[in-house]
């Protein structure tokens, strides 16, 4: 399986942007979907899960508040985290990665990684 991200850019707090995950070497719908990200120095986490099949049942990091969306399309084999009023602390390198059918972020051993895209938010 291969992921690869792209979408990210520079903006200013309160800003939006949508990153793209597309899913290349098996079929995305038997795989749930994560959306990750790492800032320098700081540790790996969880921003947003959709769930494999047609479950599409979502999940994502408390820090989110209702201000990001995770959705998929199947036909094209893609999953994508809309993001809406943007902070700095959002600043990061954000992965899409699966480990199967899990949305389990408590042990990222066993993720499949793509590249990431990376989110800057700054005044």
């Amino acid at each position: 399986v291969q992921l690869q991200a792209s979408g990210g850019g520079s903006l200013q707090p309160g800003g939006s942007l949508t990153l793209s995950c597309k899913i290349s070497g098996v079929s995305a719908d038997y795989y749930s979907i994560s959306w990750l990200r790492q800032a320098p120095g700081k540790e790996r986490e969880g921003v947003a899960c959709i769930s494999y099949g047609e479950h599409r049942t979502t999940s994502y990091g408390d820090f989110v508040e209702g201000r990001f969306t995770i959705s998929r399309d199947n036909r094209r084999n893609s999953v994508y985290l809309q993001m809406n009023n943007l902070q700095p602390n959002d600043t990061a390198t954000y992965y899409c990665a699966t480990k199967g059918r899990d949305c389990d972020w408590s042990d990222f051993r066993g993720y499949y990684w793509g590249q990431g895209t990376q989110v800057t938010v700054s005044s």
